[in-house]
Parts: C-alpha cells; sequence; structure tokens
C-alpha cells in the first residue's frame, strides 16, 4: 500500500503538525521593553535563567521544564458556511507553536492556520489569548503570529544552527497532541536532507527525519536538541494508518530563521524562482547514456514563461529508463552554478533557494558537444507549480 503524508488541523493529518541560511532582521525598537533587536537571535536570547550558560546536554525532564512555557496549543476557527437556519458552520484546526521573542512573536505551521479568521493561542489550561496572524509562507509551511506582550510572561525558545545537526542526534518534541495539553516526546535524527511537500505544492527541502512520536495536534511545534535549542518545526509524518509510525519531518530551523526574518522586514516571502524539473547523473549512467560529461543535472523540461526559458535552457525530448527509473534526454545538462560543481538536484535548490528574485546565477551547461555559460535572472516563484 503506498504511503500517505497526512496533514493536520483542518487538513486531516495530510500534514501532521501540519531552502536556506539565517540573516539578520534589521533593527527595530520594542515599544514595550525599549530594547534593540538586531537579530532573529539577539530577539530570542533571552533565555530562561535555568538556560543561561547551559550548554552541555540536558535531560529530557529539564527540557520540557525550561522550554515548555515557550510552547503553545494554535487553534485557528475557520466560517466554512453559513445556513440560514443553522447560522455559520465554523471549521476548527488544532496545532502547536512556540515563543520566539518578548515581543509576544509565536512561529507555527502554515497550515494550522491556514483561511483562518479567528487565532488563538493557549499556554495551559483555559488561559486563551488572541492571536493576530502576522505573515505567512506556504511554500515552507510556516506563519508568524503575534500576542498582546504584556498577556503574560513570556519565555522565548532558544534557536539552534539546523546545518550543525547530525544523524543519530537526540532531539525531543514538545507539542498538543490530538489537542490535549502539552506532552514531550524523545527519538533520535533518523535522516537529513529529506524533501518533504508545501501546501502550496513546491518542495521543502533539508528537512530533518525524526523517530520522535508526533501526532495530530503537534504541527507546529518545535524539535528541540538535547541542549533545549530549536532545530526545526515539526510538520509532517509518513504514515500509511494515519497514526505515527516513527517517521516525522521538521522544517529546519534555518529556514525558519529566513522565512521569519523576511515576513518582520517585508509582511511576506519572496522565493526565487528558476523553472526547471532536474535530474541527477554520475559516471555510471553518462556512461550508459554515452553523455559527453561524466556527471551533472539533466534538464528534463523547461516550465514555459519562466526565467529558465527566458535565458535559453532547453529540456529533454525523450525518456529512457534504466532500472525502473525513468530519464529524460536530449536536454541541456547543468554542471556548474556559479562556479560549483552540481552533481544532484540538492546541489542547484540550495543555492537557488540562497538567492533573491532579480539576482543571477551562471549556469556552465554541456549541450549536445559543446560548453557554454548561461546567465539567467531568477524569478519569483508563482503561487503554485506549474502542470
Amino acid at each position: 500500500m503506498p504511503s500517505a503524508v497526512t496533514r493536520a488541523g483542518a487538513l486531516l493529518l495530510a500534514a501532521l503538525l501540519g531552502g536556506g541560511v539565517a540573516v539578520g532582521i534589521g533593527a527595530a525598537v520594542d515599544p514595550e521593553t525599549r530594547t534593540v533587536v538586531t537579530t532573529l537571535e539577539q530577539a530570542s536570547a533571552v533565555a530562561p535563567p535555568s538556560f543561561a550558560g547551559r550548554d552541555e546536554a540536558l535531560s529530557i525532564q529539564d527540557i520540557y521544564e525550561t522550554a515548555g512555557p515557550g510552547v503553545v496549543q494554535v487553534t485557528s476557527t475557520s466560517v466554512v458556511s453559513r445556513d440560514p437556519f443553522f447560522g455559520a458552520q465554523e471549521a476548527r484546526s488544532v496545532g502547536s507553536g512556540f515563543v520566539i521573542d518578548k515581543a509576544g512573536r509565536i512561529v507555527t505551521n502554515y497550515h494550522v492556520v491556514e483561511g483562518a479568521d479567528e487565532v488563538e493561542v493557549n499556554f495551559s489550561g483555559d488561559d486563551r489569548v488572541p492571536a493576530r496572524i502576522v505573515g505567512t509562507d506556504p511554500s515552507t509551511d510556516i506563519a508568524v503570529l503575534e500576542i498582546d506582550a504584556q498577556a503574560r510572561a513570556l519565555t522565548p525558545l532558544r534557536l539552534a544552527n539546523s546545518d550543525a545537526v547530525r544523524v543519530g542526534d537526540a532531539v525531543v518534541a514538545i507539542g498538543n497532541p490530538f489537542g490535549l495539553e502539552r506532552s514531550v516526546t524523545a527519538g533520535i535524527v533518523s535522516a537529513l536532507q529529506r524533501d518533504i511537500r508545501a501546501p502550496d505544492g513546491f518542495t521543502i527541502d533539508k528537512a530533518i527525519q525524526t523517530d520522535a512520536p508526533i501526532n495530530q495536534g503537534n504541527s507546529g511545534g518545535p524539535l528541540l536538541n538535547s541542549r533545549g535549542q530549536v532545530i526545526g518545526v515539526n510538520s509532517q509524518i509518513q504514515t500509511e494508518t494515519g497514526g505515527n509510525v516513527g517517521i516525522g519531518f521538521a522544517v529546519p530551523i534555518n529556514t525558519v530563521k529566513q522565512v521569519v526574518s523576511d515576513i518582520l522586514e517585508t509582511g511576506r516571502v519572496d522565493h526565487a524562482w528558476l523553472g526547471i524539473q532536474m535530474q541527477g547523473i554520475g559516471e555510471s549512467l553518462s556512461e550508459t547514456f554515452r553523455l559527453p560529461v561524466s556527471e551533472g543535472l539533466l534538464v528534463a523540461a523547461v516550465t514555459p514563461d519562466s526565467p529558465a526559458e527566458r535565458a535559453g535552457l532547453r529540456g529533454g525530448d525523450r525518456t529512457v529508463v534504466v532500472d525502473g527509473v525513468s530519464y529524460v534526454l536530449g536536454g541541456d545538462i547543468i554542471t556548474r552554478v556559479d562556479g560549483d560543481k552540481v552533481t544532484v538536484p540538492e546541489d542547484l535548490s540550495g543555492l537557488v533557494m540562497a538567492k533573491e528574485p532579480g539576482d543571477v546565477l551562471a549556469l556552465e551547461i554541456q549541450r549536445g558537444d559543446f560548453q557554454r555559460t548561461v546567465n539567467v535572472t531568477l524569478g519569483r516563484r508563482p503561487s503554485e507549480p506549474a502542470g
């Protein structure tokens, strides 16, 4: 039976709880604390006293006690229909989120608050606080909320560098599975560099795979390392039954930092876009296909009216199957980007993710027996993938 990726909240476990570098967010003054904030890390650096100076591994109990107060339940309500006899019919989605600064900003999943007319966060018990959606990014399944900073004493969580995460690292997930009050589970990082599907159909790359049990309602909650720092936002599980089977995925926190930075600066996130479908090939496949280069990226297809098409890139025109895998040949082969060798699609997608619309990429390509360099001015990613 094929597996299914399920989302949380209103989308029935399709993304159960429901690419990039960290950058600053520009100087801003918090009117409540009069504190000058220059980076997202500084905004969340006011850690609980028990965190101060502690970079050694903590126990699960310590992580839960110190980070738990900064994890919230997120409830979004939307009107799905209006009936003249029964009035407005509402749908409710429940997920998780966590505080990132003293200004009352909270990170959660986009799919938890998608289409919401009203959003509330719950710190514990019946302590519900209205929240405003500051901005969202369907392409990474991230949303930023804001509450009245004076509503309660806030506990921002510390953010790690997700590029430093390694397979086998111990992790802890805190959230509100099935709408239950805050709970904690533990496990390890079981894989890295996973690709998962975003709510708008694009790919979220570099996702962190974990075997820490996460279920519906964990959406948007933090995945923390053994020092109590957030390494990712729990977003999806892979399942055949609708329940947790030990395969969960988190959006890496470095990607989240970039998205939050853009939202707080401009209110939106613009992703750079190239507009090709690609496949990686190595020496063995190159020999099988008798290609003129030993490795690189096959341009399988070029999206109409994309930056790639405007730059003159060519897609393939014939399909060959090897060991059950289809390869599209006859198009350009990309060997280097801005001088860096590329051998797998993640190489190129990572370079594009680090750019902004309007930036230029220099692609070294092989077209038949000729090598050339094509300069591509990246565009703004459309609202949904072509086709």
